[in-house]
């Protein structure tokens, strides 16, 4: 049924309910993937795993999300946002609950790998819905409503899961996550179509979303990226610091646990404080740089000078594994969280400010593969290290100094923050 037609009606909002199932899929989303680092220390006792095995569990779910960006993306683009997205959810829900069913480490190994596989799809089957349904000059907004989701499933699975687990075991706590999914698919089916052919979208409405029809579109491939050196260092950027967001995200639980002989009823607080910290560092690092261009500095230098505040401010993090207080750890891990997404902020925005609309979907996904290789080799070396040596030092040295590395490489690769690639 096609949209109304008639002139005089105000425009609908439909496209803000669109939005609000995109921000409920990235909670899920990231709750989904959060339930094991909880957990983790609770397992490891039940399944008696060794930290080698934790890691390369992780592990097999980073390489099945770098390789999902590939699938899922194309997956997303050949059937369509209603049908990828759908298929995404129901394929990473289904693996969620099959976590429950997982008895040793290979198990879980496993399990983690699919769910990888299908998160994978979130973030392109999220990004081509706010292109269909949001006009350009809303799109950031949009974006910006559906990915706080991450946070928010961070925060909420330290709450959630503990309480569960206490009550119904811990497989229960996956198998519950998995069913929030399957609710979403069941609420996304029916009210999901094309702004055109959507019977609660009228004209009005319409005219809105379609106001900027005119822009560049279509996708650009990857392989017309790769002679850029913008691009390469945008992946390398990740590669090497996309990695210890992922190590704070399935490690962090565990660490209190061994190191604190925090427990399961005790460790939702200290993992929120952290993620709740991470998320102010995402808004004060793009501030940060917004502000210095504002006084007069150049778009490079703000970024730069941004990326290496942040940088600086991760530095604190090293202490970790030798303080002796808990809340000391919480507070530098919850700072160098803080600052990463700050510094991802600005990575991101470079993107934008290197290379035109249509390349920065792909620039984006080619560079999420490389985090994500990268998050894949770090998980094999974090418990192979912890088993060797019985200490979590060596992973958090390296979780302090690698975003000086990183700021380097920019600066070398990238000097003047030079534009590519034509409108």
């Amino acid at each position: 049924m096609p949209p109304d037609s008639s002139s005089s009606a105000p425009a609908t909002r439909f496209r803000w309910v669109i939005c609000g199932l995109l921000f409920l899929a990235t909670v899920i989303n990231y709750l989904d993937r959060s339930v094991l680092g909880v957990l983790a220390g609770t397992l490891q006792k039940e399944i008696g795993w060794t930290d080698t095995q934790y890691g390369d569990i992780n592990a097999a779910f980073q390489l099945a999300y770098a390789l999902g960006f590939v699938v899922l993306g194309w997956l997303v683009d050949r059937t369509g946002t209603r049908v990828g997205y759908a298929v995404s959810l129901i394929f990473w829900s289904v693996a969620a609950a099959a976590h429950a069913l997982a008895r040793n480490a290979f198990g879980f190994g496993v399990a983690r790998f699919f769910l990888g596989l299908g998160e994978a799809g979130n973030f392109p089957a999220a990004i081509k819905a706010v292109a269909e349904w949001f006009p350009r000059k809303e799109r950031a907004f949009a974006t910006g409503i559906f990915i706080s989701g991450t946070t928010v499933g961070a925060v909420l699975a330290p709450l959630l899961v503990p309480w569960i687990t206490l009550r119904w075991g811990w497989q229960a706590a996956f198998t519950i996550t998995g069913i929030a999914g399957l609710a979403w698919v069941a609420l996304w089916w029916p009210l999901y179509r094309r702004p055109q052919e959507h019977p609660r979208v009228n004209a009005a409405e319409l005219a809105h979303i379609e106001s900027d029809q005119d822009e560049t579109t279509g996708r650009v491939k990857w392989g017309a990226l790769v002679p850029h050196r913008q691009t390469w260092a945008i992946a390398l950027v990740k590669f090497l610091t996309d990695p210890i967001w992922w190590f704070y995200l399935f490690w962090a639980g565990k660490f209190l646990h061994d190191k604190f002989g925090v427990d399961l009823k005790h460790i939702g607080v200290p993992l929120v404080c952290i993620y709740l910290l991470a998320d102010a560092g995402s808004i004060a690092g793009g501030w940060l740089s917004s502000s210095l261009i504002k006084r007069g500095w150049t778009v490079n230098a703000a970024r730069k000078a941004a990326m290496l505040a942040c940088a600086i401010g991760v530095l604190p993090v090293v202490y970790v594994p030798i303080t002796s207080s808990q809340w000391t750890a919480v507070l530098l891990i919850g700072l160098a969280a803080a600052c990463h997404q700050g510094f991802a902020a600005n990575v991101f925005t470079l993107a934008s400010d290197m290379f035109p609309r249509r390349a920065v979907g792909s620039v984006v996904g080619l560079s999420g593969m490389a985090g994500a290789l990268g998050g894949f080799l770090f998980q094999m070396g974090v418990g192979r290290v912890k088993d060797l040596t019985g200490s979590y030092l060596v992973p958090f040295v390296i979780a302090g100094t690698i975003y000086l590395v990183a700021v380097l490489a920019m600066h070398l690769l990238c000097p003047k923050g030079e534009r590519v690639m034509s409108d």
